[in-house]
């Protein structure tokens, strides 16, 4: 594992790290999208909330940490006569854009597939024909992927933001999917009315709240580790007061311009 580089920005996980992310990443999905949980989230919603909470959060997560755009032939590999690929020229154009708009668009759109596959209409559908189920997972996870470049680092892609403004992203997704489930949780009637409740068995009003539960707590767990790391990298970065004197030193250098000599005059050019 790298060292945390002086602009504070978080340390990038080792390679065999990321692969046991991919590994993981198609461990979730399998178990997302095979029984006994699809076979549960067609007949209650807190199962459905959870294979729903695996595929929208923890699989793009997951995928985004594993980087496995080299192993696919997407990116070129480090060596230096390797010729750029299709990831290699994005990560360019993300270093050259890091504008804000950029960022929130990639969010804004993934929170709004999020919110159209869970809405009672497609949550019908899933559960009415099982082949859309892979439908749902292929479109969480490319648009889920989008949102998760944002806010962590997977060579060679890398956010376009810095940590504080990675830990505020992470807290605005997080919070969306907190008022979707809570919405869901709080509705006084069958918000998914094709699940059936038998008296005696698991009341319509209980498994909405569990399935509410399930949403926030899956989003929590994923997110709030983004959010706290690069709320803690930042204020190292503004605690250390030679940071700002260090990257305008190796701009200079990169620029071939030799630093200012300190004078007898409180750093003034010397004569």
């Amino acid at each position: 594992m790298s060292n945390g580089a002086a602009d504070g920005r978080p340390r990038e996980l080792a390679p065999a790290w990321r692969g046991w992310c991919l590994v993981a990443a198609l461990v979730v999905l399998i178990v997302a999208l095979l029984p006994p949980l699809s076979t549960a989230a067609r007949r209650t919603e807190y199962a459905q909330a959870l294979q729903f909470a695996l595929l929208a959060v923890v699989v793009p997560a997951l995928v985004a940490g594993g980087a496995p755009w080299r192993r696919l032939g997407l990116a070129g590999h480090e060596a230096p006569d390797s010729s750029p690929r299709v990831v290699d020229r994005l990560a360019v154009g993300r270093r050259r854009h890091r504008e804000l708009p950029r960022s929130l668009a990639f969010i804004a759109v993934d929170l709004a597939v999020v919110i159209a596959w869970h809405t009672p209409a497609a949550v019908r559908a899933v559960s009415d024909h099982s082949w859309l189920a892979p439908a749902e997972a292929i479109t969480l996870l490319v648009f889920g992927v989008g949102l998760w470049l944002e806010l962590v680092p997977s060579p060679p892609l890398v956010p376009r933001s810095g940590p504080l403004r990675r830990a505020v992203l992470a807290a605005l997704a997080m919070w969306s999917l907190w008022v979707l489930a809570y919405v869901v949780g709080m509705s006084n009637h069958d918000f998914y009315p094709n699940f059936s409740h038998v008296a005696g068995g698991l009341s319509a009003a209980s498994d909405q709240q569990i399935a509410s539960a399930v949403l926030w707590f899956v989003s929590a767990l994923a997110l709030m580790p983004v959010i706290f790391w690069n709320a803690l990298s930042w204020l190292k970065t503004e605690d250390d007061p030679d940071t700002e004197l260090i990257a305008l030193l190796r701009a200079e250098r990169r620029r071939g311009t030799p630093p200012m000599a300190s004078g007898g005059d409180g750093g003034l050019p010397a004569p």
